[in-house]
C-alpha cells in the first residue's frame, strides 16, 4: 500500500509531465493516458486526471491480477534498474535538486546511447 504522501504527489507529477512534440507546425500536446498502481484506485484521482483530458489507467482494488497493465509497469521498473547500474544515483548524495535532475538526465541520455548502439 503506498503512503499518503505518495498519493499526494499524483497530481503534482501529472502535472509536471512535459508536452509531447508532435508533428512540425502542430501544437505541442499533453500525454493522453496515465498508467497507476492499485495504490491510486480511488474515484477522485480518476476524475481529477479526466479533467486534465488525461485518461487514467488504473486497475481496481480487489481485481485479480493479470490484467496486461504489468507490460507497462515492467518497463518502469527496468529503467530505474538500469539507472541504478550507474552507482552515483542508487544513493542520492547531491542536495541540490538541480544537479540531481542534471545527473539524471546523463544517466538517460547514456542508456539511451547504448540501447541505440545495440
Amino acid at each position: 500500500m503506498a503512503t499518503a504522501g505518495g498519493i499526494l504527489q499524483l497530481m503534482p507529477l501529472a502535472e509536471a509531465i512535459p508536452p509531447v512534440h508532435g508533428k512540425v507546425g502542430k501544437s505541442r500536446r499533453r500525454p493522453k493516458t496515465l498508467y497507476a498502481d492499485r495504490a491510486y484506485d480511488h474515484d477522485r484521482y480518476r476524475r481529477q486526471l479526466r479533467e486534465k483530458r488525461i485518461e487514467p489507467i488504473i486497475p481496481r482494488r480487489g481485481t485479480p491480477h493479470g490484467s496486461g497493465l504489468g507490460v507497462h509497469h515492467w518497463v518502469v521498473e527496468q529503467t530505474i534498474a538500469l539507472l541504478h547500474w550507474l552507482r552515483r544515483l542508487r544513493i542520492r548524495r547531491e542536495i541540490r535538486d538541480d544537479i540531481h535532475g542534471a545527473l539524471m538526465t546523463l544517466a538517460s541520455d547514456v542508456i539511451c546511447r547504448r540501447r541505440l548502439n545495440h
